[in-house]
């Protein structure tokens, strides 16, 4: 038998955030799962939701949440019901429609497994998720998060599932314990009440917070050089109804100048999407022809500039802001909110009645538009498919790292110009066009293979592979260096590779710079800033080497019949030696002297 209070009770601890929903939403908890239900006429739609998502992850167990979610629907089996499970960045959703013996089947089903998860599929449930990585195409979004995040929180969305490979029952199992709970959760059904038979049980546990944003982004606005094709722009704007507004003239904006006017793009169009709280992230995205991509970004640039300009009409504002009004005129209204309802509840976003809602529309203004343009131009970042954006007064994001560090050279077996420093503090790579730095202390996920291979990935999202057979001298004994360094924590094992897939040196085939991405797709800086190479140091210590030369030569011209010209000369001749090999290891690795 269910067992729930009414939505007057005072052991509702939902009831003050609710209470604006009085006549449109009721409320009560179900096994202490605050529980929103409104009718709506036909089949019942029901979802259990948990504050668990992606984000809340680390490189080396992501997809745990995603693995518990395939584990709690596993017995549901070959059901004729319609339902399934979704894993997002900040939560995680079980959802079904049917009768309500129906639903009743099914939510009792999933809490079951919650409570104990089938840990028998755990490894055929692993290879479903790597199978379903594989076939899941990337979108031009989909490296946009890892850039403005790196390998961590909300960044590890454009990472696969490390976690499908490591993942024990154990971990499994905790994750389960303190993430899925029925303080973890909300339940929202369209129904007239709550249907008799529900066992909800879950652990208890706590409400957790959505986790805090980090950045790899120094600077914003910021560039970066993207695929051929695609124009993408996201921002992090704070949720208000002015945002949401503005969203809604961005893309009808960059439709009509890029598509209608222009002819530059097919698609062209803008989203609004919460984040957390009190953050939602903006994201405009247009397509271009090749030889259309230069005019595009030029459009797209425009628009921005007029919108941050204030120069939008009133017909503009009154569109986007009837399109969002027409989400009111459906019937039963109640029931068509619960979701939105349920999230907000579950990350502590305020909930606004559908009058106060449309109190705030009618209530947002041109000036209002202007201010969050401007500030979603301050934080953005753009993905260009041409070759920079510096005119438009972006300034590139980080392609290298800003330091290298210490240690053993590996020159490459394929490029003169790149060598590999493993160091005890970090690995660098230095390349023509600079640096990539992973330390140790900032590592997100080291992998390694039984061939002596490892790829370390930094909390900023830069990665560097040591392969020993691209580098000299990478024995076993640097590597051990690596493995003794990097905590066991952000270890990822990886099957062997067959013999052919281990990479062989090519020659005059130069390593591309790493940059922040994944194992499957390695980006190429372009335009990036040197970092270690043509620096300030090296061009001062480059001119003492070409300057003492001539120094010491008319030193010994003018002494040549002096007795102890000798000492001087020697100690010259040292002085010009070390200042040209302080001068290369300056351009190689950015520092004058690399200790063994």
């Amino acid at each position: 038998m269910t067992t729930h209070d009414d939505t007057s009770t005072h052991d509702d601890p939902t009831a003050p955030a609710l209470g604006v929903l009085d006549g449109i939403v009721r409320h009560t908890t179900v096994h202490g799962i605050p529980t929103l239900y409104a009718p709506r006429p036909g089949e019942i739609t029901a979802g259990l939701v948990f504050r668990v998502g992606h984000a809340d992850e680390t490189l080396p167990s992501s997809g745990i949440t995603h693995l518990v979610e395939h584990l709690a629907l596993y017995r549901l089996g070959l059901s004729d019901l319609h339902y399934n499970g979704t894993t997002a960045s900040t939560y995680t959703l079980f959802h079904v429609t049917g009768d309500e013996d129906e639903v009743v089947t099914y939510l009792n089903s999933v809490c079951e497994a919650l409570r104990d998860l089938p840990m028998d599929r755990l490894e055929t449930e692993k290879e479903i998720l790597r199978t379903e990585a594989g076939s899941r195409g990337q979108g031009a979004p989909s490296q946009m998060p890892l850039w403005r995040y790196g390998a961590q929180g909300y960044g590890l969305s454009s990472y696969e599932e490390h976690g499908t490979r490591t993942l024990t029952p154990d971990q499994v199992r905790h994750w389960a314990e303190t993430r899925f709970t029925r303080d973890n959760a909300v339940l929202f059904l369209t129904a007239d009440h709550v249907p008799d038979g529900l066992d909800l049980s879950l652990p208890a546990g706590r409400r957790f917070p959505t986790p805090a944003p980090s950045s790899a982004l120094p600077v914003t606005p910021a560039y970066l050089r993207g695929e051929d094709g695609h124009l993408v722009f996201t921002s992090v704007l704070r949720r208000s109804t002015a945002a949401s507004v503005f969203a809604e003239v961005l893309g009808r904006a960059l439709f009509q100048d890029l598509r209608q006017k222009g002819g530059y793009s097919y698609s062209a169009e803008a989203d609004y999407s919460p984040r957390d709280a009190g953050f939602a992230t903006l994201t405009a995205y247009a397509d271009a022809l090749p030889q259309k991509q230069d005019a595009a970004v030029g459009g797209f640039v425009d628009v921005f500039a007029r919108l941050r300009a204030g120069r939008i009409e009133q017909a503009e504002l009154d569109s986007a802001r009837g399109k969002l009004l027409k989400r009111y005129d459906v019937p039963d209204l109640g029931a068509a909110l619960l979701p939105s309802y349920a999230l907000s509840l579950l990350i502590g976003h305020p909930i606004l009645s559908p009058d106060q809602h449309r109190a705030e529309l009618e209530a947002v203004g041109v000036v209002d538009l202007r201010e969050v343009a401007r500030e979603a131009w301050e934080g953005g970042l753009l993905q260009v498919p041409t070759q920079g954006a510096d005119w438009a007064g972006l300034t590139p994001a980080p392609q290298f790292s800003p330091s290298g560090v210490s240690g053993t050279l590996h020159p490459s077996l394929e490029d003169d110009d790149v060598t590999l420093i493993i160091g005890e503090a970090g690995v660098t790579l230095s390349t023509p066009g600079g640096l990539v730095t992973v330390r140790y202390d900032g590592c997100a996920a080291m992998t390694t293979r039984p061939d002596g291979a490892r790829g370390l990935t930094g909390l900023d999202g830069f990665r560097v592979a040591v392969e020993p057979t691209l580098f000299g001298d990478v024995t076993a004994e640097r590597i051990a260096v690596l493995d003794k360094a990097v905590p066991a924590a952000a270890v990822v094992p990886l099957p062997a590779r067959p013999a052919e897939e281990i990479p062989r040196p090519r020659e005059g085939a130069a390593p591309a710079p790493r940059t922040p991405a994944d194992e499957s797709k390695q980006t190429e800086g372009q335009g990036a800033r040197a970092a270690g190479r043509v620096s300030g140091r090296f061009v001062l210590v480059a001119a003492l080497a070409t300057v003492w030369p001539v120094l010491l030569v008319t030193l010994l011209v003018n002494g040549i019949q002096e007795p102890g010209i000798r000492l001087p000369v020697i100690a010259g001749c040292v002085l010009e030696f070390w200042l040209i090999r302080a001068a290369r290891n300056l351009y190689r690795t950015g520092q004058p002297t690399t200790p063994q």
